[in-house]
């Protein structure tokens, strides 16, 4: 890059480079400070090179500033539709500017480069990260974050009564945010919680801290208020001290099913959660475009390292599919995957030994085989405590899958390049339907058919709350456009649409106005 933008604090170039590593800060009541000791961040792809970056280790005893700062906001928000309305406005400006920076060639580079060195993706990836974020941004420019807000009127049942619906905001909020889209996850979820009028405590994952540390100094930039967002890095353990300790009123996790569950508990259920995604996609009896669908299954499996909730973890093939060579064509996809344009990548949740441990358990099972993939990438110097493996795919018999011994195995998520493939026939898709209706998380799904009387059957007995269908149906894809998120649970997080922002980051709040009492009331009888 020829320069970094002015209010950046670090050139994502230097991050592994040099032996002093950019030390983030927390920021807590608009000022940008650090903790008494800190983590050091690993360079993803070189043990031997120097640390990223590091992070604030911030402790329990350090944490009174984060709670006063929580404790100042009331229930009512920063702003609401009767208090302190002009902050819908901005912003819209914010978010116009914000939008407007994000797609400046320069100021997009800086932050697809900055994803880059803490999560090794592809620069595509990465960029197209950033485009969506920009998109995002843009999409809630001028009146539309007033329009979120938007209440509705009932008449009343005499003459003065009216009652109108508003959306209300919840004052203090948390949002834990995972490293696998280190800028567009917590912003999207971040700005829709600021647009409904809520104060944030902001928790990112210790790996990618950097990206938001540099897009809150741009959003301050911008114009934001820098009190509106509390910026805390910290382990798990302390986060959750900040949420149970304070007036959190709501707690928006994306992030593993296990501490889901764990802050859930915590918070007695006040929570929305993004959290799990054993995503499936079936593939139907109709042939064709086979290209293009063992291109999609190639980009929807291991695309990032398979390190998208929304990655493809098993797909049912139909018999039919055989003949056309589809399982090759995806292992001629996988084979073309390496290292050096980060088209595969390392796992930053399991270790290799944890992901041959896993495939090895599947290899247990009667008739399954590898079809592609199994080893660890050769010619790397990944640090230990992360994975290195090849993209792969473990064949497993559907009548084997649905066995009560072998099913839990068979639908673990992995969230590595990894997916586990069956095939079934027309006889066989009641089975089918059967162990997805068996699954636990119901994020995103793909039903690969043109085939109407298929896709209706298998959409009618499905749940997954971002489902495609269609010939190019695929199971990735968060884009700005449309609904992302779970179904099936109550507590389940949308995430960039303003049905999303509406559901996750505001409540509902009735208020009847009665106003005029007729001339000619006379008092009835005492009931």
């Amino acid at each position: 890059m020829a320069s970094i933008p002015s209010w950046a604090s670090v050139d994502p170039a230097a991050m592994g480079v040099n032996l002093e590593p950019h030390a983030v800060l927390n920021c807590v009541s608009g000022t940008w400070k650090s903790a008494n000791s800190t983590m050091l961040i690993p360079h993803p792809l070189d043990r031997d090179a120097p640390d990223i970056f590091t992070i604030p280790d911030t402790q329990v005893n350090e944490l009174s500033p984060f709670v006063e700062s929580l404790r100042s906001v009331p229930k009512t928000g920063l702003h609401n539709p009767l208090k302190n309305p002009e902050r819908y406005l901005e912003y819209g400006e914010i978010s116009r500017k914000a939008g407007n920076a994000l797609s400046h060639p320069e100021i997009a580079e800086f932050f697809t480069q900055s994803i880059m060195k803490c999560v090794p993706k592809s620069h595509a990836q990465a960029a197209g990260e950033v485009k969506v974020t920009a998109a995002f941004l843009h999409n809630f420019a001028g009146d539309n974050v007033r329009r979120l807000a938007q209440s509705f009127g009932v008449p009343g049942d005499h003459y003065g009564q009216m009652s109108v619906g508003h959306r209300w905001p919840y004052g203090p909020v948390a949002i834990i945010t995972p490293f696998n889209f280190p800028l567009e996850i917590p912003v999207l979820q971040l700005m829709g919680a600021l647009y409904m009028g809520n104060k944030v405590v902001l928790k990112p994952s210790e790996q990618v801290s950097v990206v938001m540390e540099q897009f809150l100094r741009l959003l301050i930039d911008c114009g934001m208020d820098p009190k509106d967002v509390d910026f805390l890095n910290c382990k798990g353990p302390v986060a959750q001290e900040v949420i149970t300790q304070t007036p959190v009123r709501l707690t928006q996790f994306t992030g593993s099913s296990k501490v889901g569950e764990i802050l859930s508990k915590a918070t007695h259920g006040k929570v929305k959660l993004e959290d799990a995604g054993f995503d499936w996609k079936v593939i139907g009896p109709d042939v064709g475009d086979v290209d293009y669908v063992a291109w999609q299954c190639d980009q929807d499996a291991y695309a990032s390292t398979g390190q998208k909730c929304s990655a493809q973890s098993i797909c049912f093939i139909h018999e039919n599919w055989k003949e056309a060579g589809l399982v090759d064509k995806m292992k001629a996809n996988a084979a073309k995957r390496k290292l050096d344009d980060f088209t595969v990548a390392p796992v930053l949740t399991h270790t290799t030994e944890g992901f041959l441990a896993h495939t090895e358990r599947l290899l247990q099972i009667p008739g399954s085989s590898i079809l592609f993939g199994g080893k660890e990438l050769s010619n790397h110097k990944i640090p230990k405590k992360y994975g290195a493996v090849e993209p792969t795919a473990v064949f497993v018999p559907l009548e084997e899958m649905i066995k009560d011994e072998h099913f839990d195995t068979c639908a673990s998520e992995l969230f590595a390049p990894f997916q586990v493939i069956t095939y079934y026939n027309d006889d066989t898709l009641d089975h089918v339907l059967g162990a997805l209706e068996r699954m636990s998380h119901h994020l995103t799904a793909a039903v690969v058919s043109d085939d109407t009387e298929f896709q209706t059957k298998v959409l009618a007995n499905t749940v997954n709350g971002t489902t495609y269908a269609g010939r190019r149906a695929r199971t990735t894809g968060a884009p700005q456009n449309h609904w992302f998120g779970p179904a099936g649970d109550p507590r389940g997080a949308g995430i960039g649409t303003p049905e999303a922002i509406k559901l996750v980051w505001s409540c509902h709040r009735e208020i009847i106005s009665d106003n005029i009492v007729p001339k000619d009331w006379t008092q009835p009888k005492t009931t």
